[in-house]
């Protein structure tokens, strides 16, 4: 297994999600309702808004999974801090950052992960929205334009709270 990166903007990226007040806060319906649309939609057992702490990742909304939180260390979420853009592993297996973590080899037995970071003000990446499954998989252009477009509105959801209501 190999440990996530630490980004260069790490400070930063801390302060900001921080500065949200977004951590350890109550389930809110209308971050639940983009998660399970998108479980949903692609057809996945467990998806998630993870938030990156220094030391753990925390999901703010969650289907498919009981558990809060996992270490940072073992999180494939971490990992797409310091990516470009989706970070897809078809086959968490034939991955060698993955093929060992504990969150591959036991419960929930990860095969596919696609997480799409979520970039807010100044480029700073406070977390994902991830689809995971446990079988091998990719996701078309159309699936990755479908995802990002859900992960957008989960940025905005996040970041702008007075903008939305719960109905």
């Amino acid at each position: 297994m190999i440990t996530p990166p630490i980004p260069a903007n790490e400070q930063e990226r801390l302060a900001l999600l921080h500065e949200l007040l977004l951590l350890d806060t109550p389930p809110e319906e209308r971050l639940d309702k983009i998660v399970e649309f998108a479980a949903s939609e692609f057809d996945v057992p467990i998806c998630l808004i993870s938030l990156v702490d220094s030391n753990r990742q925390w999901f703010k909304a969650r289907v498919g999974i009981s558990a809060c939180e996992t270490p940072r260390d073992v999180s494939f979420c971490a990992h797409a801090l310091s990516s470009d853009g989706l970070l897809m592993v078809p086959d968490a297996l034939l991955d060698p950052r993955f093929h060992d973590n504990p969150l591959v080899g036991n419960p929930p037995h990860v095969r596919f992960y696609a997480g799409a970071p979520l970039t807010c003000r100044d480029g700073l990446v406070i977390g994902t929205l991830c689809l995971i499954d446990t079988r091998p998989r990719t996701l078309d252009a159309v699936e990755q334009a479908i995802l990002k477009s859900l992960r957008d509105l989960a940025v905005i959801e996040l970041t702008s709270p007075e903008l939305a209501t719960d109905a």
